[in-house]
């Protein structure tokens, strides 16, 4: 954080020389001590962060492509005459551990067309979905797997 603080105040400063270099060095740590102590900033979760950036990425390719496999079906679904919607709500249990985990779970499956997240409740998640084979294995869907993954990476 230290070193984007630094880099924020050389951009935004539009030019370098020793004055700015020195004066952003020092209000740079300022704001960084103050984030530390006042704003409960801790370096573990920066690291945390870095490490999972991979995965995070490799998260949000799949989350696309499910997206664009959900839209295909969607459409298959609204346009064919012959197939009968049938909806369906769905409840499951996840062993993701985190709130944040659950949050991007549950975001995860809203963003996916023809399914919505209804409610979600401590690892209980309350699940809409436009059609019965939509729910079919969502409770074990690579979202779910690769949270679990990113989770064990976060604790190590």
């Amino acid at each position: 954080m230290l070193v984007v603080l630094f880099a924020l105040w050389l951009i935004f400063n539009g030019k370098v020389t020793l004055e700015i270099v020195l004066f952003g060095i020092v209000l740079s740590t300022l704001v960084y001590l103050f984030c530390c102590k006042f704003l409960g900033y801790n370096p573990k979760r920066e690291l945390i962060a870095l490490r999972l950036l991979p995965q995070g990425i490799g998260y949000f390719f799949v989350l696309v492509w499910e997206v664009v496999k959900a839209n295909v079906t969607a459409i298959s679904l609204v346009v064919s005459p012959k197939y009968d919607v049938e909806p369906v709500l769905i409840t499951f249990r996840t062993d993701l551990k985190t709130d944040l985990a659950r949050t991007v779970l549950a975001n995860s499956i809203t963003l996916t067309p023809g399914t919505i997240t209804v409610e979600l409740t401590d690892e209980e998640f309350k699940v809409h979905c436009l059609d019965k084979e939509m729910a079919e294995g969502i409770e074990n869907s690579v979202f779910v797997r690769l949270l679990l993954k990113m989770e064990k990476t976060a604790t190590k």
